[in-house]
């Protein structure tokens, strides 16, 4: 089986351009589109078990995410797809960034999904204490229901915010 390595940003960005090695950005879509590594391939580990992993033969897999925290919570699985060696970019994009290397930054793609959840949770939590406070505290029910529904979606990996905030219109991709 195949062991996950760590590299330092520095040694991952020696290794790309010496091309013997492929970057490959396990966050998901909307955090790609955000800001990434040039040329590395978008792969979200939430696809990971239906992507087919093609490496050149001497070429080698340097995984990231943001932090470095998701890689080192999923090693097993990402390993299980390259045959030889592999490694993690340790401290993730924020370390690459850290050290001044290069992204790609789209200011205009939408906030990743799960800032817009925080964001939007926040506020409705926020608005049921102030109401519940200065108009009735029946509406301290909102804020619970917000919080059942995080509570829901920590135990069962669905969020309906997600979704909901999903179809809204700045979050639909839009055709070229």
């Amino acid at each position: 089986m195949t062991t996950l390595t760590k590299l330092n940003p520095k040694t991952a960005a020696d290794r790309l351009k010496a091309g013997d090695a492929v970057l490959i950005d396990i966050r998901e879509r909307d955090e790609y589109a955000r800001e990434h590594i040039p040329g590395a391939i978008s792969l979200p580990v939430s696809a990971l078990d239906d992507a087919d992993l093609t490496l050149e033969a001497d070429q080698h897999a340097i995984f990231h995410c943001k932090s470095g925290m998701r890689t080192d919570a999923n090693c097993a699985r990402l390993a299980q797809h390259v045959d030889g060696e592999a490694f993690t970019l340790e401290g993730g994009l924020d370390a690459w960034r850290a050290l001044g290397l290069p992204t790609a930054k789209d200011a205009k793609a939408p906030l990743e999904i799960n800032r817009q959840v925080q964001i939007t949770s926040g506020s409705l939590v926020l608005i049921g204490v102030l109401l519940g406070w200065f108009v009735t505290p029946a509406l301290f029910g909102l804020s619970a229901f917000v919080g059942a529904g995080l509570m829901f979606a920590g135990i069962s990996g669905w969020c309906g915010m997600a979704t909901l905030l999903q179809a809204m219109p700045w979050n639909r991709r839009q055709s070229a």
